[in-house]
């Protein structure tokens, strides 16, 4: 006898209902833009399952009046293995320019290309999704065929900019699924600074003077600041940034220069023809990253036949070999963690994103890893501005000062420094984390007592390690490194500037013995007064001076130049300066000013580095 249809109908009822719940609220708790928040979606439960992710991938043909190059490239889409999945295609042609004075035959000539050109395409069959044909009215040129190819509808929808002259792998649909599903829906891989992934081989390092792309045999997968134009996968948000930031920059007339780039010299000689030179702008003030593969033997997932166009006068031929499967020797689906993949900026050089130092221990591990010549320059940010923070890193590039770590408090900005590849303690997190320690039982909430304690202890640290530090503030600049490693004195282990915040400590067994808990005892002393010394340097340098310790003081008008008032003759700098320092009292335009006199301002609008230096390593 069967039931009654409302009481057999209600449990599916009410399954469906919260199958509807699941699948809304999952949707709506993806990432905006930097955090992937689901902790139980990971690569194994979305290889196999269409209907677990809503990953969407729209494949973008950029063609133009080549024929031959575009059957190549669409007939190599429909041979790819897309598991089912609904994939769609969509085919841009650009027409020719009808402005032009040519005789009648040649337009002639010219619409029967476009209009063959056209016919393929319309007849193309796609069995895969959607196919979309777009004809152009005019000639826009390769700039605008990229730039206006996409705008992305959601969070979840990926596009693989593919121009005609291009043929893919069968292989590249899965394994750019795969790689999507671990390194942007798992959120133990995701990061914000990626933006995409680029399927052809990693051959050119624009960077003047850069690395040579060196590899080992165990990488497959590695990140490169660089735009991979031979098979690009965009991820939607830092597209949809870069095309908000080009449109703010084009339309003020700001030119994509970036100097000690190859990439510049392409653009003084083919302007907006090219598209390139804006996105690696973008990228290099952003700090963002690309996915590249390394599969050995010049083999890739997509190749470049280098058709003769606005890239190449004449046919230069395929650039590398396609993987397939009879040359596949390993599995292409196996993806390693984020926290394995090496990271690589324009010049090839190795970037350490992520080190943040919030404990003791933490402090003990990232030491070694930012030590050069066993000297560390320690750079307090307290009373530093964002913009004269980027500056100063800026010319420790340029002078490939790289055994640096900046202390301040948490701040987005720290940590975003820390994304970039900058070496940071966040001082909040790291005194918080002390609570308890001896080290801290003078600690309280003014904010001098934690920057001069914070101060002592990374100090300690660096004698505990033998390494030798330097203490400076964000109110000078090195003209040169010639301070580095520092003064060798086996008579003197303590140095202080007499009109600056310079402060040099020698590693020794004699320092180690005087920066000891005593020492701290001092400090917590002197902290515990109605009235100490205003800046970290002075009090440290006060309890020195207290327990009897020589220092000896450092001349900075020997080899610095002070800057800061309005009579400063910036025509007389000395050959052999080796810095420039001004008071933390004076104000910001005047030393941007004096700076930008003296060609010591070297961020652009964006706050980033306005030339790219290559340092061989």
């Amino acid at each position: 006898m069967v039931g009654s249809p409302k009481k057999h109908f209600l449990p599916l009822l009410i399954v469906s209902f919260f199958a509807l719940f699941f699948f809304s609220h999952y949707h709506s708790s993806l990432p905006l833009s930097s955090t992937h928040t689901d902790p139980n979606f990971t690569l194994q439960e979305t290889h196999y399952s269409q209907s677990s992710t809503p990953f969407v991938l729209l494949i973008k043909v950029l063609a133009f009046n080549r024929l031959e190059s575009l059957s190549r490239c669409l007939r190599s889409l429909a041979a790819a293995d897309y598991g089912g999945d609904t994939v769609h295609l969509h085919v841009y042609i650009d027409h020719f320019d009808a402005t032009r004075n040519d005789s009648r035959d040649y337009l002639d000539e010219k619409l029967e290309e476009s209009h063959g050109i056209l016919a393929f395409a319309d007849k193309f069959e796609w069995r895969f999704g959607n196919k979309v044909i777009h004809y152009r009215t005019g000639n826009v040129g390769l700039q605008a065929q990229w730039l206006e190819t996409w705008w992305p509808s959601s969070e979840n929808e990926f596009a693989f900019v593919v121009e005609d002259d291009l043929e893919v792998s069968p292989l590249f649909y899965k394994f750019v699924k795969s790689l999507i599903l671990n390194f942007y829906y798992n959120s133990s891989n995701f990061s914000p600074s990626i933006y995409g992934v680029s399927l052809q081989r990693p051959r050119f390092v624009p960077g003047k003077h850069g690395n040579k792309i060196h590899l080992d045999s165990g990488t497959r997968l590695f990140l490169y600041q660089l735009v991979g134009t031979w098979g690009q996968i965009l991820f939607p948000n830092p597209w949809k940034e870069f095309r908000l930031w080009y449109d703010k920059h084009k339309t003020k007339g700001i030119k994509p220069v970036l100097d000690g780039m190859v990439t510049n010299g392409w653009y003084k000689k083919m302007g907006e023809r090219i598209w390139t030179p804006w996105f690696i702008k973008f990228i290099h003030s952003r700090g963002y990253f690309n996915i590249y593969t390394n599969f050995l033997h010049e083999r890739a997932l997509s190749v470049s036949h280098r058709d003769a166009g606005v890239n190449y006068g004449k046919t230069a031929g395929p650039d590398s070999q396609l993987l397939d499967k009879s040359s596949l020797n390993f599995n292409i689906l196996e993806m390693q963690p984020l926290s394995n993949l090496k990271w690589y900026d324009f010049c090839f050089r190795e970037v350490l994103p992520g080190r943040v130092v919030r404990t003791l221990d933490e402090l003990g591990f990232v030491l070694p890893s930012v030590q050069k010549q066993d000297t560390i320059l320690l750079v307090s940010l307290y009373g530093t501005s964002e913009i004269m923070t980027r500056n100063l890193i800026c010319h420790f590039e340029r002078l490939n000062i790289s055994n640096y770590i900046l202390i301040g408090p948490q701040s987005d900005f720290l940590y975003d420094l820390a994304r970039r590849g900058r070496p940071v303690i966040d001082a909040d997190h790291f005194l918080n984390n002390l609570r308890g320690n001896k080290l801290t039982r003078f600690l309280d909430s003014n904010a001098e007592s934690k920057e001069v304690l914070l101060k002592a202890i990374v100090i300690k640290k660096c004698l505990e390690h033998n390494y030798n530090s330097w203490l400076v503030d964000g109110n000078m600049l090195f003209v040169n490194s010639d301070l580095f490693p520092g003064p060798n004195d086996p008579d003197h282990d303590f140095y202080a500037g007499k009109s600056s915040e310079l402060f040099y400590i020698r590693s020794s067994s004699s320092a180690q013995k005087v920066w000891s808990d005593d020492f701290f005892y001092g400090v917590g002393s002197m902290l515990n007064k109605s009235s100490f010394p205003g800046d970290g340097r002075n009090l440290l340098y006060a309890v020195l001076k207290e327990k009897g310790v020589r220092i000896k003081p450092l001349d900075e008008t020997r080899f610095g130049m002070y800057i800061g008032t309005n009579n400063v003759n910036l025509n007389s700098s000395k050959s052999d300066e080796k810095m420039v320092y001004w008071s933390s009292s004076t104000g910001f335009d005047l030393v941007r000013k004096q700076l930008e006199e003296l060609r010591m301002w070297v961020v652009d609008g964006d706050s980033s580095c306005t030339a790219v230096i290559c340092h061989q390593s």
